[in-house]
């Protein structure tokens, strides 16, 4: 996870869930589930929804006030699906927290950091949404579906109860506050609340006044002697974390390329490369190319087609050099490795594997697998997982008798195993 509290979150993509629920197991992701059932006319996408958000195939997710985007590939077709949610305004919020306040043990948990259960009475009386209701929730999904949601945004409806299982307080960010935020206001409101009571009735007016024009610290207390500004007090924000590490350039079409474009790409994906190890994604700094691999990273980026055929035709083997393009263009360098080399990794490494296909799998739909050195083949399905030195996990395919690579790698075999198999 990454981001800042009062903006926007970003969150890794979700691994397969070959066999689990789609919906949010939380009591806050049922109940987004339930209101997005609820709200929804065509059961029918809803059921590609959820086995569509179980495939993995949906990126990493930003949520945002009042928005939740992700990408994905349909094929080798690219799309962006965005939900947008109506946020809450100001009016809303302060009777929504003078209805909270009137609740301590909801009051108590909201200040602690959870979203307790009980809020959504609050909210009702309060006579706001916190989950989506009718016409509340829109998609916009680049794809070209004729459903209207199409089973993407449907998916990424049903992801963002997984979300809630994890961070209950990503609701509140949804409808328009950050939990910094929004337990400022919620003191606010308790604070105020405090002195009115403490004032009487008779004066209660003209607190509310001196309140909006700024309570003076030293001589405001709370009912039990504490002085006002210890409730307002904030403790110094943490750093927020580094942000997940840019993917790849895009690459263009090479009718369109030109030499300029390639030199601005080359440059990216060194600089991608070097700021991966300098923030310890990679363990290894990005070492100088020999001929060979500069021949195929030019091949991958999809130069001018009159020089990939010079290419081709030097090496000697324009198979080969089209697989180790491939290979770099899904993996980099690192992947031109796991193409090349056969080597035998630690033990340890292979229990953790096999630990992990076994989680992710039932037991009688697991295939068992040919393990040789890195290269773990499936018999008879002309699949094979290569695991490659950087600890990610590659899928290949066999083709005419070769062994080509099939798909971006992934730190979970289970997740490359279950692409692999739906194709």
């Amino acid at each position: 996870m990454s981001g800042d509290e009062t903006g926007a979150r970003g969150f890794p993509a979700f691994a397969a869930r070959r066999g689990s629920r789609a919906r949010g197991q939380s009591w806050w992701g049922k109940a987004w589930a339930d209101a997005l059932e609820d709200t929804s006319l065509d059961e029918e996408t809803l059921k590609k929804g959820r086995a569509y958000a179980r495939t993995g195939r949906l990126g990493p997710i930003t949520v945002s006030p009042g928005r939740v985007s992700t990408t994905g590939y349909e094929g080798d077709t690219p799309f962006r699906t965005v939900l947008t949610l109506e946020e809450l305004d100001e009016d809303e919020w302060e009777l929504l927290w003078e209805k909270t306040a009137e609740r301590p043990d909801v009051t108590d948990e909201l200040l602690a950091g959870e979203l307790p259960p009980d809020l959504l009475e609050a909210a009702e009386d309060a006579r706001v949404r916190l989950l989506p209701g009718y016409g509340d929730l829109e998609a916009d999904c680049e794809c070209d579906a004729f459903d209207h949601p199409c089973k993407h945004a449907a998916a990424l409806c049903y992801q963002v109860s997984w979300l809630l299982d994890e961070d209950t307080m990503l609701l509140l960010l949804l409808r328009g506050r950050g939990v910094q935020e929004a337990r400022e206001e919620l003191r606010s409101v308790l604070l105020m609340q405090a002195i009115v009571g403490g004032l009487g009735d008779e004066d209660a007016d003209g607190a509310q006044e001196e309140a909006k024009a700024g309570p003076k610290a030293d001589a405001a207390q709370l009912p039990d002697g504490t002085p006002a500004e210890e409730v307002f007090g904030r403790e110094p924000a943490a750093l927020p974390g580094l942000p997940p590490l840019p993917g790849p350039p895009v690459r263009q079409d090479a009718s369109l390329a030109d030499p300029l474009e390639q030199l601005v790409t080359d440059a990216a994906v060194r600089a991608r490369e070097l700021l991966a190890y300098t923030h310890g994604f990679t363990a290894e700094p990005p070492v100088p190319l020999d001929l060979w691999r500069d021949c195929v990273r030019i091949a991958a980026t999809r130069p001018e087609s009159r020089v990939l055929a010079r290419l081709r035709e030097a090496c000697g083997s324009p198979e080969q050099l089209d697989r180790a393009a491939e290979a770099w263009r899904l993996g980099g360098s690192a992947g031109l490795d796991v193409l090349e080399e056969a080597w035998t990794p630690p033990t340890q490494d292979t229990a953790r594997a096999s630990a992990a296909l076994t989680a992710g799998w039932e037991q009688d739909e697991l295939p068992a697998p040919e393990v040789r050195e890195n290269r773990w083949t499936l018999a008879g399905s002309g699949l094979q997982l290569r695991y490659g030195r950087d600890g990610r996990w590659y899928p290949y395919r066999q083709e005419d008798g070769r062994w080509w690579p099939a798909a971006a790698p992934h730190h979970d075999p289970a997740e490359v195993l279950a692409e692999l198999l739906d194709g």
